[in-house]
């Protein structure tokens, strides 16, 4: 398979920008997935040791990707403890 590849790269060199764009792609989007599933908290891989995560983030924790005009480390506590 990869014998085939690189053939077909000799024989058409203007393959080479698009085989790069799409592996890099496809790693962002796998580095993106494995971020979603190891960091954010709506996630629970362990039940019986942290049932519910979410209770043990701070005022000032930030847990989104992107905020625009948001301070975390501003912020106060407005929520009950469980």
């Amino acid at each position: 398979m990869l014998a085939v590849v690189r053939k077909q790269l000799r024989n058409h060199p203007a393959l080479i920008p698009l085989f790069i764009f799409i592996g890099g792609g496809a790693t962002m989007s796998m580095m993106y997935l494995a971020r979603l599933g190891l960091r954010n908290p709506d996630v629970c891989w362990d039940r019986k040791n942290n049932p519910e995560p979410w209770n043990k983030l701070g005022p000032t924790d930030q847990y989104k990707f992107f905020s625009v005009n948001m301070d975390y480390s501003k912020l106060k506590k407005d929520r009950p403890d469980f």
